[in-house]
């Protein structure tokens, strides 16, 4: 079983901040498995698990599930004191998820009829599963579905933009819900309210700009900070006042917000019950650029090289597991070992094969490894069936992801 709870290992661990340690460790413990190999570091992962913790200030984080997609990672980090429930990313995971945990939001809405109308057979998934909404045709489409009375009832939550509409500069941040001002918020919550076979129990507010962006990158960066400044200047006054119209419709059980980029601001929100974080716990690159933390590399995958086309260039087998958002560099894997590698600018990290050129590709002959890092959350999941679990100088058992028990939600 995994533990986070446990001690570092006793031996001496090289830390992250001396790649060649780290990287040539990673190598030794996985050199008898075949590439992709995909590993998660006990001790960095237990780093970065208790590091969100100090960083929410006492405020409950809720563990998205989106960003990890490993059963026995959710299950260590909510053994955890201060870690309590799950941001689901779909409504059939979160049907899955309930058959072990008890307290399952579906950050997203969702239109799954077969999953509906599983959920509104079952008493026991629909009182441990909260829906996400933020609009009536979403309720039409469960009643729809199953009418009230012949049906569960259905726990929903209110998920209202967080997004900064600057003066001058119109939206920024991602496109989320229609509710933005606290009138239309409690508008939305009366009807909810008023709606047979519902029941109102939180309310979402997710930042994206802020937890999403990252600050400490080098050009552009005083933009960045004004931004997100402003930014959370807004929000808390526009929060506040949402939470507490919707309090008087509704007796909220949560109020969620936050990200692992925004962890420090968003717990500082008097008006905020629960945090939510995923991402920071296996540490993509994307996370590098923050000025507030500094997450280890708890993941990382490594490729063999499998061509030369040219001198300075290595070619290695697969690779192109991308992040969501842009097509931009901040969301293709990163390759960190042996250092001073880099994609072509034409190709990128490909489907099936990514050349890698610099000064260590010269270095770097067919069958030799090449580590990488993803960027940012649960694409790497997506990508094997187990992570290999790596405790000191070994690998001492798999992790399965999602993909390796059977299952693949979106």
């Amino acid at each position: 079983m995994l533990d986070l709870t446990a001690p570092a290992t006793a031996a001496p661990v090289p830390g992250w901040s001396d790649p060649a340690a780290w990287w040539g460790r990673l190598t030794t413990a996985t050199s008898a498995l075949s590439a992709p190999v995909a590993v998660i570091d006990n001790d960095a992962l237990r780093n970065n698990a208790l590091d969100l913790l100090v960083r929410a200030g006492g405020v409950p984080i809720r563990v998205a599930s989106k960003s990890i997609r490993v059963r026995e990672v959710l299950d260590a980090t909510l053994r955890l004191p201060g870690y309590r429930g799950i941001l689901a990313f779909t409504l059939p995971e979160a049907l899955w998820l309930a058959e072990t945990y008890e307290d399952i939001v579906v950050g997203y809405p969702t239109a799954d009829r077969a999953a509906l109308a599983r959920l509104l057979i079952h008493d026991r998934a629909a009182a441990r599963v909260t829906l996400m909404i933020d609009d009536l045709a979403q309720l039409d489409l469960i009643d729809a579905i199953a009418a009230p009375g012949r049906r569960a009832n259905v726990r929903v939550a209110i998920d209202a933009d967080a997004s900064w509409r600057a003066p001058g500069l119109g939206h920024i941040g991602v496109r989320r819900s229609p509710l933005f001002t606290p009138g239309e918020v409690a508008a939305f919550a009366r009807r909810v309210v008023d709606r047979p076979g519902f029941t109102l129990v939180g309310l979402m507010m997710y930042e994206a700009q802020i937890a999403g962006q990252p600050d400490d990158t080098g050009s552009g960066d005083g933009v960045i900070r004004w931004m997100q400044r402003r930014s959370r200047e807004e929000l808390l006054t526009r929060r506040s006042a949402i939470v507490e119209g919707v309090r008087r419709i509704a007796p909220l059980e949560f109020v969620n917000g936050g990200g692992t980029g925004s962890l420090e601001y968003t717990a500082g929100d008097p008006a905020v019950t629960e945090l939510t974080a995923g991402s920071g716990l296996l540490g993509g690159h994307l996370f590098d650029g923050y000025r507030a933390f500094d997450p280890a590399p708890a993941a990382a995958f490594a490729l063999d090289v499998v061509r030369k086309p040219l001198p300075d260039v290595a070619t290695v087998l697969g690779g192109g597991w991308i992040a969501s958002g842009p097509p931009v560099a901040s969301r293709q894997p990163l390759p960190v070992w042996p250092a001073g590698l880099q994609t072509l600018p034409r190709e990128g990290a490909g489907e099936v094969q990514t050349p890698l050129q610099g000064p260590a590709a010269r270095r770097l002959a067919v069958g030799d490894r090449v580590w990488f890092r993803h960027a940012k959350s649960g694409e790497l999941s997506e990508r094997v069936d187990a992570f290999h679990l790596v405790e000191g100088d070994h690998v001492v058992r798999e992790l399965p992801t999602y993909r390796g028990e059977g299952r693949a939600f979106l």
